[in-house]
């Protein structure tokens, strides 16, 4: 049997299955025939045992070969397994049809027929003891499937949300350096245009560089604006407006958040000059992440933050033991790491982050100055 036809038992399964329920009918209709298998019966329940595995492609059919066996032989175990797997299937309809057509047709064919009427419980019982065991099982199928598919939306859900955090942690590094090339450029045009006015009193091969390099510097910030210049209007996650400097000094945001009542022990070492923008900027983001995170869910816990700007090496280090979550600490994505990772992985270092054992959480990078990965960067 295919799988397109609904199979849901494997042939290991299937084969014996079908076999003990043609041994079944043949043994009921050897009985029958008086210990003889030389028998029209027997061949016919042979072939009424062997009906059952019909049940998955033509239900129909095998319901009909059933129904006709029951009445005609009086077996039921080809009823059962037919009656089963239409309840099991949600046709419950049919299942009651061919319970109902095989119960009438042998009353009145074979009256006294010991299969159906000798037995103190009756084969009713039987029958709607199938269909209901049927109905079980479909549902936990059905539950079964669900569940696996909602496990599987949920995985590419995650997915999803990931990538948009790296696609938006993208969209901010393309920001922020425009801000700061932007400026750059700025300053190469005005100081050139500032010579280009005394371009008089220089050699005129000088002043023709001079007049290229002014040109040179617009342009560039003219295509620089047209490229990236939607960035500043729809900052990450579609927040609209205006957005803060790139480069603004790690201070800032320590006072910024010391002023929102955060205890914030830091330590910040090197000179952050000597380190290029980029790095100024992924370090800002980090410790700003970080002491979000910190507020969201250790609410109150004094945080410690180490950084110690390159050469060789620029380091960032935030700590905060445990603490209660605050009322806010539903509202975030939670996915601001993931985007910080692709920061810090488009700059060749490493990223690391996690619960510290005793109910805190840490969070430590290392961006190599010269760009190459460091050592134990994934």
């Amino acid at each position: 049997m295919s799988k397109s036809a609904g199979r849901i038992w494997p042939w290991w399964a299937e084969v014996p299955l079908v076999g003990v329920v043609a041994w079944g009918t043949v043994q009921e209709a050897y009985v029958a025939a008086g210990g003889t298998l030389a028998s029209p019966r027997v061949a016919l329940a042979a072939a009424l045992g062997l009906s059952v595995a019909l049940r998955y492609r033509w239900p129909a059919l095998a319901a009909a070969c059933a129904v006709a066996g029951a009445v005609a032989l009086g077996s039921d175990y080809p009823l059962l397994v037919v009656v089963f797997q239409l309840a099991s299937r949600g046709r419950l309809a049919l299942g009651a049809v061919c319970v109902a057509a095989a119960m009438a047709g042998s009353a009145i064919v074979h009256p006294q027929q010991n299969l159906w009427v000798t037995r103190s419980y009756g084969p009713l019982a039987v029958l709607l003891f199938a269909l209901v065991l049927g109905l079980w099982a479909g549902g936990r199928r059905r539950l079964v499937a669900s569940l696996a598919e909602q496990v599987d939306h949920l995985r590419v859900e995650r997915e999803l949300r990931a990538e948009t955090a790296r696609l938006e942690e993208r969209t901010r590094i393309a920001a922020e350096m425009h801000d700061v090339l932007a400026h750059r450029l700025t300053v190469i045009a005005l100081h050139t245009g500032a010579l280009q006015r005394r371009g008089a009193a220089l050699p005129g091969p000088v002043a023709d560089r001079i007049g290229l390099l002014r040109t040179a510097s617009t342009d560039a910030l003219d295509d620089l604006r047209d490229v990236l210049g939607a960035l500043r209007r729809h900052g990450p996650a579609g927040e609209a407006g205006p957005r803060e400097p790139g480069l603004r000094a790690l201070s800032t945001l320590l006072d910024e958040a010391r002023a929102a009542g955060q205890e914030v022990d830091a330590a910040v070492e090197g000179d952050a000059d000597a380190v290029p923008a980029s790095h100024r900027l992924a370090i800002h983001r980090l410790v700003q992440e970080a002491l979000t995170n910190a507020r969201k869910h250790a609410s109150g816990a004094r945080v410690r933050v180490e950084v110690c700007y390159g050469p060789p090496e620029s380091t960032v280090a935030v700590r905060n033991p445990g603490g209660e979550r605050s009322e806010t600490a539903a509202t975030g994505s939670g996915y601001g790491l993931v985007g910080l990772a692709e920061r810090v992985d488009a700059l060749g270092g490493r990223l690391e982050f996690g619960p510290t054992g005793a109910g805190g959480w840490a969070v430590t990078a290392g961006l190599p100055q010269d760009g190459r990965r460091t050592e134990g960067a994934a």
